[in-house]
């Protein structure tokens, strides 16, 4: 990561970003399985985003992505599945989730059955199979609380506009000289506790000579050294719907490559688990008119495949990450990057750098920090931590190593974020510019990172959330 800084088509969209609906939802009930004799408590939340506006007339197809949790038996904050929505058309709202108990990989299946008679029960109960291998192995029935959750549930709406994650992928190069586009990928396996980090990158140099395309893979494993291999550099392929050379590629759903004559090797599919999300302002994607851009087609991901080091396959299920994408004139004077995976749906990016810029170099780092809680983002906008206003002061990062940190208050809330880059898990690369002066940055994909998040309240700041990442964050920080 340097910077200076699927979803479906249906009749009614408008494209890659088109409106969409985003609701939460909350129900609770029981669960017998077959080879017990009670029923167990079971709580489902859920964050259901459609790529359209509703229809109530017509059919609605949408993801879902949540935490279901059986008493006794199961708590998987990472379930995922779809809602067929159709209450006119078919009469029936449809759930599928699936979700991992006890080490299965289990599948929820029910639906609400609308009747003109009974609208309000209809509407509120869902009975539901449990499913191991299409095999039935348990019955329940869930209820949606009207007397606690219909509020909450109605404010949840919301009308976004949605991107599709295949065309954040395409190339935003235009041709200009002096310029780099980059993919990058960074994921934890949970069951190792490796990192991976995929780094793709077109450069296109000041001087006007042939683009071209490199980058590199690395590992982070939990014991043992880092390990990394370069690829490229080679051609630049343009008019591919992502990145593409040396026989490594981005595609929508897929990653896959070698390097250093296949001493590593990957081939991963990739899973979309939240919309995108912008850490600098939407339109400086679209109208490059900043230094650089970065924004993540979507703001968690889930992989699954393999990972190949030095003949040692390392196998991913539904491991959690994320790609991102930055468009600009090269490294920053100074940087420091956080992707971290708070758990749930939860999910903080930021970017904090000084420009190259005459003028700008002078400055402090400029922070752009997008926090996604329950599926929604903090600050509201990104502009707010660089520039600040509304009652908020510019946030504020102390770049360096082996700590870092960010500070900074918008609205009712202040957060502090504190990182660590402990020296054993961190890796030293350099990078070149497209004016071809040098910048040198280090990565972990094994960091630590404590986030605080206050709110004021009667007069106070009280604690809203906190979370402690033990080797699962994501961070860089690189200088001249």
């Amino acid at each position: 990561m340097s910077a200076d800084t699927t979803a479906r088509t249906e009749p009614g969209d408008s494209g890659p970003s088109a409106r969409g609906t985003r609701f939460h939802e909350t129900m609770l009930g029981t669960l017998t399985l077959d080879d017990e004799d009670h029923a167990r408590p079971v709580r489902l939340d859920l964050t259901v985003p459609a790529d359209h506006l509703l229809r109530p007339l017509g059919t609605t197809r949408a993801r879902a992505t949540g935490r279901i949790r059986v008493a006794g038996w199961a708590d998987d904050p990472d379930a995922q599945g779809e809602l067929e929505i159709s209450p006119l058309r078919r009469r029936r709202i449809r759930y599928r989730i699936a979700f991992i108990a006890d080490g299965r990989r289990l599948t929820l299946d029910g639906w609400k059955s609308i009747t003109p008679r009974r609208p309000v029960t209809s509407m509120t109960v869902l009975p539901y199979t449990v499913l191991e291998d299409a095999v039935p192995i348990g019955t329940g029935t869930l209820r949606f609380p009207l007397g606690t959750q219909l509020l909450p549930f109605l404010a949840s709406f919301r009308f976004p506009r949605r991107e599709d994650p295949a065309v954040l992928l395409a190339p935003r190069w235009r041709g200009e000289p002096g310029r780099t586009e980059v993919w990058y990928t960074t994921v934890t396996d949970p069951d190792s506790g490796s990192g991976l980090w995929l780094h793709h990158e077109l450069t296109a140099p000041a001087d006007g000579s042939a683009p071209y395309a490199h980058g590199w893979a690395a590992v982070f494993p939990k014991d043992g050294p880092v390990r990394h291999a370069r690829f490229g550099p080679a051609p630049w392929s343009s008019g591919q719907p992502g990145f593409s050379a040396d026989g490594v590629s981005v595609r929508p759903g897929r990653l896959a490559g070698s390097a250093a004559d296949g001493a590593l090797q990957w081939d991963l599919t990739e899973r979309p688990a939240d919309d995108a999300l912008f850490t600098f302002p939407r339109w400086s994607w679209k109208r490059p008119l900043l230094p650089a851009t970065h924004v993540l087609p979507a703001a968690r991901a889930v992989y699954d495949g393999t990972f190949t080091q030095d003949g040692t396959v390392l196998k991913l299920t539904a491991a959690p990450g994320a790609s991102a994408r930055i468009y600009g004139h090269g490294n920053a004077r100074r940087w420091a990057w956080l992707h971290a995976d708070l758990g749930g749906r939860d999910v903080l990016e930021i970017v904090a750098a000084v420009s190259m810029r005459p003028g700008l170099r002078r400055l402090p780092p400029l922070v752009f920090l997008r926090l996604r809680r329950n599926g929604r983002t903090w600050p509201r906008r990104p502009e707010r931590p660089a520039v600040g206003w509304a009652g908020a002061g510019r946030f504020r990062a102390g770049i360096g190593l082996p700590t870092w940190t960010v500070t900074g208050r918008a609205g009712l809330r202040r957060i502090r974020v504190e990182v660590t880059q402990p020296a054993d898990r961190t890796l030293t690369l350099d990078y070149t510019d497209p004016d071809g002066r040098h910048a040198t940055c280090r990565n972990s994909e094994r960091a630590d990172a404590h986030v605080l998040l206050e709110r004021w309240w009667f007069g106070g700041w009280r604690t809203e959330a906190e979370w402690t990442l033990d080797g699962t964050a994501h961070a860089e920080v690189g200088t001249r």
